[in-house]
């Protein structure tokens, strides 16, 4: 039973949490981060999203195994492995469900209304829109909006800039369409026969895509520094763009040049360059937002 429950948390991903991470902006960047209350309420949020991601997972590794056991990576995954039954992986999504989404309307009945829209939006990813080209790195770049959404929601921001949101989808979509290079270079010929989305994409495609994209990230980054509301007036917050002008150049450099990127979670747990620059970022965010 113990590698029963060990093989199910495997399967929830808990290396992919961190993208939850995205629930606290609106916290951090509307000035609460030291409001306790609001703080709390944020934090279990992002506890929520954490389960609710972890039943997409385990959906979709349901619905995805045979195609999982011809990838060189994800034939490892419990169920692509034959360790994890079905009926017990199907056990532990109920459970995830039932403790997920009656929380959330308890929290918050907006933000039970967003996470609600999170989980089917992305049970449609999974089922249906992930095989359809652009569609799907659309949808993976609306699951983190959706995040972003929700932390605002559930506490009431009056100074989250709407620009954001748009800075969040262009970053989404550059992260999604790395994923999707990187999952063609390791692939090569058999890309196709795992994911069928593949079949619509070509590396000159996603190599044009993915300097439009960046751009855009860029650009729309930029646009929030000029007129962060809160902090009107000095542009001070002009400070942390060369840290995301980094990061960007740094995902796209170990995607093209090291050819990595088909797991972007592994990008920032294991490389210092990336860590280094997530974190100068985060650290000049606070100190602007926070001690000035």
């Amino acid at each position: 039973m113990p590698k029963q429950r060990h093989l199910i948390l495997k399967s929830m991903r808990p290396r992919q949490w961190p993208k939850n991470f995205f629930v606290l902006a609106g916290l951090i960047f509307d000035g609460q981060l030291t409001n306790f209350a609001s703080l709390w309420i944020t934090l279990l949020a992002f506890v929520l999203f954490c389960l609710a991601s972890s039943l997409v997972y385990i959906i979709n590794d349901l619905t995805d195994i045979e195609s999982d056991r011809l990838h060189p990576f994800k034939r490892n995954r419990p169920l692509a492995a034959g360790q994890l039954s079905k009926r017990r992986a199907i056990i532990a999504a109920v459970v995830l469900f039932a403790l997920t989404f009656p929380s959330a309307f308890i929290l918050n009945i907006n933000f039970g209304l967003t996470i609600s829209g999170y989980f089917l939006l992305m049970l449609a990813y999974s089922l249906w829109l992930k095989h359809i080209p652009i569609i799907d790195v659309m949808i993976i770049a609306a699951g983190f909006v959706l995040r972003v959404a929700a932390g605002v929601v559930i506490i009431e921001t009056t100074r989250f800039s709407p620009w954001l949101f748009v800075a969040t989808t262009f970053l989404a979509l550059f992260i999604a369409l790395g994923k999707r290079r990187a999952e063609i270079d390791l692939l090569e010929s058999a890309a196709d026969s795992h994911r069928q989305v593949l079949k619509g994409y070509s590396l000159e495609l996603l190599d044009q895509l993915l300097t439009i994209v960046m751009a855009s990230t860029l650009m729309t980054y930029c646009l929030y520094t000029f007129s962060s509301p809160i902090t009107p007036g000095n542009n001070v917050m002009m400070l942390t763009i060369p840290f995301v002008i980094y990061g960007l150049f740094r995902y796209l450099y170990l995607i093209r040049m090291h050819h990595i990127g088909g797991a972007p979670e592994e990008i920032v747990l294991t490389d210092l360059p990336m860590q280094l620059a997530v974190g100068f970022w985060g650290l000049t965010i606070i100190i602007i937002l926070y001690v000035f």
